[in-house]
């Protein structure tokens, strides 16, 4: 049996395409970041914890596989998280602006055997955005919630300039990547 360990409305959306049954499980890890940790490997430690969070709340492990993702934007070596306020998603969205950043999505799978893992990274290019853009965009509360400030899937898709990689993944669950780890572990066929 599949579990998806996340609250992301948008992974369980995305995981739902794959057609693959499962069950969502609420896990809670704190998404810290340690001094001097590689933004690719804070995302994968992450995405692992949320797996394995996952696994530890299952009565019976032992025919379950439990995924576990993260996403991040990365921009100059910095992990732009959720805003916590209107001034946040702002101030992400003007340094965004106009540049082109980085987003990290990592998906681990694991069960009592075995674990696997899949990385999948995005550039994204926002165009040039004017003060009263950012202003309307933040206004309509979207931000909230999202890495970096944006919903590629919602009004954010305006800011994109360009898109190279994986539009899912973007949004938070990469399908390519993880439709290969899923059928590493049998849940897919080959």
């Amino acid at each position: 049996m599949l579990y998806l360990a996340s609250q992301s409305p948008r992974r369980r959306e995305l995981l739902r395409q794959l057609g693959v049954e499962y069950r969502a499980l609420d896990v809670d890890v704190p998404e810290m970041r340690a001094p001097g940790e590689p933004p690719e490997e804070y995302v994968s430690r992450v995405a692992l914890e949320k797996a394995q969070a996952g696994l530890a709340l299952l009565e019976s492990a032992e025919e379950a596989v439990v995924l576990g993702s993260d996403t991040e934007v990365v921009l100059d070596g910095e992990v732009f998280g959720k805003p916590a306020d209107a001034g946040q998603a702002r101030a992400m969205l003007q340094r965004l602006s106009g540049r082109t950043h980085t987003v990290v999505s990592a998906v681990w799978a694991a069960s009592a055997a075995h674990t696997g893992q899949e990385v999948c990274v995005s550039k994204v290019r926002f165009a040039p955005l004017e003060e009263a853009a950012i202003a309307a965009y933040v206004a309509t509360g979207e931000p909230f919630g999202k890495a970096g400030g944006y919903a590629i899937q919602g009004r954010g898709a305006a800011l994109v300039e360009h898109l190279e990689g994986s539009y899912s993944g973007v949004m938070g669950l990469p399908l390519f990547e993880t439709a290969r780890l899923l059928r590493r572990f049998g849940l897919l066929p080959a």
